[in-house]
């Protein structure tokens, strides 16, 4: 099929460079120049694990980008991937939504049938908002001409690829019986699994190959906008209520790490989004849960669980806070060395993350801040340009002469650190690591004064328990 996919960033261009994997001819468009150069050079517009090598070997083959809207005209199925930023209200912004669909109503062949598909993360409705534009803009009928779909996007940052290769489900609302067959068959390739053995050695995740066919779950359009928010909604949840337990589970000594082991083994809790950390943050779940609440207040449908959450991880920021200052006891004057500033590895993505919250509250107290992220240092500092604070090259040069280290985002190569020598570089050898990720036994033993969150001051990351053969 023509496929073209407007917005060039996690969702567009992960998406696009996946359906020219499969041999769809596609075209990933955006109004910004110096993205879609990037790509027509071979590179990824954004941090994605395997994205720039997927992309270096099929643009120009099968896989173009372009900042014309003429694309559109040729197109069999056409993605909206553009974001959806919150208003202050905490409702979405769809300006983004609605200046893409009059371009494709200006652009779209009458003498063809074409699919908007409806991949942003959007509110319940905007489908009949975006079918009335392109309407209004086009002189086209909607389920004559054109139809809306929602195909909600379930891709996590720093495994985008293996989540459109290999989803869990796909999920596909709508109402037209010509564009659920379009979205059938263009989805076959991945529900298939098709040519993958061949492909694999682009797609840079192969013990994947041989896992369970993805679900393929058809709706109708409000059901399925409703499930992206939903799902979101809930894994917030999950990780409030984990991190609740690890405040909890420090003042009466017991371990998280083996509370969400053991919930874990519960099929019906399963052990996913169950690792605790400072509070969940990013692009999607603030953003997420803001449209759910502002929208439940609209229509007075109040959602005292969802709201609960998002008061649970303020008071997790915070509770991270609070323990340096117990240690620390004043923070004026001090120097805090921070480690991440993404909400998750492997990703460049520094929106709305709980370094922006924990940051600003130290500089508050009167703390100086140094900070270090191996990708997202960038976009940090092009996002918080108010908050005065140290961009460190290195984590070396992050953790010197600081009073406290701040582990937030567990990169692997913190992990990977010569902490014997960072010892010798700071001015008090404290660190709490929110991740429960480096090794507090090796670190005390060489020195630091080591603490995680819900195990103890005294407590190693390792899990007391385990599973015996009994």
């Amino acid at each position: 099929m023509n496929i073209v996919c407007i917005g060039s960033g996690y969702v567009g261009s992960v998406t696009g460079a996946a359906f020219a994997t499969l041999g769809h001819r596609t075209v990933v468009l955006d109004i910004d120049a110096t993205k879609v150069a990037l790509i027509n050079s071979g590179k990824s517009p954004i941090y994605e694990p395997g994205l720039d090598e997927l992309i270096s070997a099929y643009i120009g083959n099968t896989l173009f980008a372009t900042t014309n809207y003429d694309a559109v005209r040729e197109a069999d199925v056409v993605f909206i991937g553009v974001g959806t930023p919150s208003k202050p209200d905490g409702t979405a912004d769809l300006k983004y939504i609605k200046f893409a669909a009059q371009d494709i109503g200006k652009h779209m062949n009458p003498d063809k049938f074409t699919v908007i598909v409806n991949k942003s993360t959007v509110p319940v409705g905007t489908a009949d908002l975006v079918a009335s534009i392109i309407e209004e803009s086009s002189n086209l009928r909607c389920n004559t001409h054109f139809a809306v779909v929602s195909n909600p996007e379930f891709l996590r940052e720093g495994f985008a690829l293996e989540d459109v290769f290999f989803p869990d489900r796909i999920v596909i609302g709508a109402d037209n019986e010509r564009a659920k067959s379009v979205m059938s068959q263009l989805y076959q390739g991945i529900v298939n699994a098709h040519n993958y053995e061949e492909k694999s050695a682009d797609f840079y995740f192969e013990y994947k190959l041989g896992t369970k066919k993805p679900q393929y779950f058809e709706t109708d359009i409000k059901s399925a906008e409703m499930i992206k928010y939903a799902s979101n909604a809930f894994l917030a949840v999950k990780i409030s209520y984990i991190n609740e337990m690890a405040r909890l589970s420090e003042v009466l000594g017991a371990n998280i790490m083996d509370v969400a082991t053991g919930m874990g083994l519960d099929s019906r809790i399963g052990n996913k989004f169950l690792q605790v950390s400072s509070g969940w943050s990013g692009s999607c779940f603030p953003k997420d849960t803001a449209e759910l609440l502002a929208t439940s207040r609209k229509y007075s449908c109040e959602l005292s669980v969802i709201e609960a959450s998002v008061t649970s991880n303020q008071r997790m920021h915070s509770f991270v806070v609070d323990k340096i200052k117990r240690k620390l006891q004043s923070l004026n004057g001090k120097t805090i060395g921070i480690f991440g500033l993404t909400f998750k590895p492997n990703t460049d993505d520094a929106r709305n993350t709980q370094a922006s919250f924990i940051i600003r509250e130290l500089i508050e107290v009167g703390a100086r801040v140094k900070v270090h992220d191996p990708q997202g240092m960038d976009m940090f500092k092009r996002l918080n340009p108010e908050l005065d604070i140290d961009y460190c090259d290195n984590a070396g040069e992050a953790a010197r002469q600081v009073d406290a280290l701040l582990l937030l985002t567990h990169w692997d190569e913190y992990q990977e650190l010569n902490w014997q020598q960072l010892l010798l570089s700071v001015r008090k050898p404290y660190i709490l690591d929110t991740r429960n990720f480096l090794d507090h036994e090796h670190l005390r033993a060489i020195g630091f004064d080591c603490e995680g969150l819900g195990i103890g001051p005294h407590r190693s990351t390792e899990r007391s328990g385990g599973i015996v053969a009994v």
